[in-house]
């Protein structure tokens, strides 16, 4: 007969080994979410990366062939910009020691010089406007304005005439400032389109002008 205590020894050895035993068979935890971790933010900054260059692209693709900057102006306004400035400081420098009548001869040296460099079809109505103005406005002095001829008073412009080069137009213009006093009725125009200039059309221009300055 077994005493008990024996018994009672077995039995928590038993107990034991089977423990141990069920230790070695559990598997281990796992370790893939602290695995994934490392990969997941390698694959987060990949993604920023792809999507800067993404937009870079893009935004490459929207500037290309676009100038860095618009200022709202085309480059013949812009030149016509820069022929007024040069014109104000050819202006400055005829000081006053210079003659009224030596600065008009050299304003109107300037006027035909331009009108000179024009094409011949813009060339040729220039010129007919300059004879005209000259003949029944002599109060009006030629000068440039803008890089185009014009015809003031008492320095302040009261028509000039527009290239179709200028500006790239399909025709040329006379136009009139608000001083030439044209005033007919309520509505009168302040600009004429030419394209050539018959003797009707050059009797029209002078009585224009004429009126102008009356």
């Amino acid at each position: 007969m077994c005493h008990p205590g024996w018994a009672r020894a077995r039995t928590e050895a038993h107990l034991a080994a089977l423990r141990a035993r069920e230790a070695r068979d559990v598997p281990a935890p796992r370790t893939e979410s602290y695995e994934r971790e490392p990969a997941m933010a390698g694959t987060a900054s990949t993604a920023k990366t792809t999507a800067r260059k993404t937009t870079a692209r893009t935004a490459g693709k929207k500037t290309a062939g676009k100038p860095a900057s618009y200022d709202g102006f085309t480059e013949e306004e812009r030149e016509a910009m820069k022929e007024r400035a040069k014109e104000l400081k050819a202006s400055s420098r005829r000081t006053s020691r210079t003659s009224r009548a030596d600065k008009a001869a050299e304003a109107e040296a300037d006027v035909l010089a331009k009108i000179a460099e024009m094409p011949d079809a813009d060339r040729v109505l220039a010129e007919r406007v300059h004879a005209l103005v000259k003949e029944n406005a002599p109060e009006l002095a030629p000068k440039l304005w803008y890089g185009m001829p014009a015809y003031a008073r008492d320095g302040k412009v009261v028509c000039f005439f527009q290239s179709a080069q200028k500006f790239k137009t399909r025709y040329a213009t006379l136009g009139f400032s608000d001083l030439a006093r044209l005033d007919d009725g309520a509505m009168w125009p302040a600009a004429y389109a030419l394209t050539r200039l018959t003797p009707a059309d050059e009797a029209r221009i002078a009585e224009l002008v004429r009126k102008a300055v009356a």
